[in-house]
Order: structure tokens, then C-alpha cells, then sequence
């Protein structure tokens, strides 16, 4: 299915990948820095959050980058759904590229899409048709798209910061 073969309205689901420390402080690979212990958390507090409500999206799609992928596994889990790797999300993605990713992976309804900044706050304000809007790392938003996602015409339904899943933080 090609972007125009997509319903109306595309339910798009971002999700910035967890707390992962310091990049500073990381020796190794950029791609195989893992989440830190708080970043295990934030996943772990939104997957539980997402299975009480009863959230069911059609695919999850994941960068392969370790924090990403882990971030994505841990949600996935907990509401009873596989991860998809698309190697695209590990990169710069810009509106044509999601719009390849979601049509390489059979233009779901309700995706997911786990990655990273800026790519993912600038998708964010691009869709909403603003350059106000930030993701903080294990943020989740969700997007009415109209159309083609390159077209940039959306609606921010919702922007869900990890502290406001954090009981400790209220």
C-alpha cells in the first residue's frame, strides 16, 4: 500500500526511547548504549499504563538502536505485541522516509514508531504545525495524520511526558 492507499486519518503513535544516561559518559558504540535503570522504569510505568487502558495499536516499529529497540520490547510486552526493526528510524527521518517505513510495513492504522531526536520533535512540530514542541526522552504522542505523512497535515491528540507516569513526581 502506497501513503495514498492509507484510511483518512492515520493514527500515528511516536515514542522517543527512554532515559539511556549520559551520552557523555558512554565509551562504547552510540547504537549499543542501553537504557539506564530510570529509563527501564519509564518504559515499564507506560507499558503498564497502556495495558490498563487497553491501548492496541497495529504495529510497533522500532529503531534498532539498543535504547530504542529496548524501550519498544518493553511496551510491546506488556500490552502483547511483537517489535518491528526498521533500520530507516536508527537515522535522520524525515516526513517521506516515515512514509516509506509505515508503507514497507503494510500501512498499519494505529503504528508506533520508537526512535529518536531531533528527528522525532521535529516530526511532532511539523505535523502540528509548530516548532514549540519538544519530546523528552520516553515521551509518547499521538497524531491524527491526513493523508501523507510528508503532507504534513496533523493533529496533536495528545503529548504524554514520562514524569507524568511517575508516582513518586505528582
Amino acid at each position: 500500500m502506497s501513503p495514498s492507499d492509507r484510511p483518512a486519518v492515520l493514527q500515528l503513535f511516536l515514542l522517543r526511547h527512554a532515559d539511556a544516561g549520559d551520552p557523555e559518559k558512554w565509551a562504547g558504540d552510540d547504537a549499543a548504549r542501553p537504557l539506564s535503570d530510570k529509563g527501564e522504569r519509564q518504559s515499564e510505568r507506560l507499558g503498564a499504563f497502556l495495558a490498563e487502558v487497553g491501548f492496541r495499536p497495529d504495529a510497533i516499529i522500532s529503531s534498532p538502536k539498543v535504547r530504542a529497540k529496548r524501550t519498544a520490547e518493553i511496551v510491546a510486552e506488556a500490552i502483547g505485541l511483537g517489535v518491528r526493526i526498521d533500520e530507516r528510524l536508527g537515522g535522520a527521518c524525515d516526513p517521506e522516509t516515515m512514509d516509506a517505513i509505515l508503507a514497507d510495513a503494510g500501512s498499519p492504522r494505529r503504528p508506533v514508531l520508537v526512535g529518536h531526536d531531533p528527528d522525532f520533535s521535529e516530526l511532532l512540530g511539523y505535523l502540528a504545525g509548530t516548532d514549540a514542541l519538544s519530546m523528552k526522552k520516553g515521551a509518547f504522542a499521538r497524531l491524527d495524520v491526513r493523508g501523507a505523512v510528508a503532507g504534513g497535515s496533523g493533529t496533536l491528540r495528545w503529548l504524554v511526558p514520562p514524569d507524568l507516569l511517575d508516582p513518586d513526581r505528582r
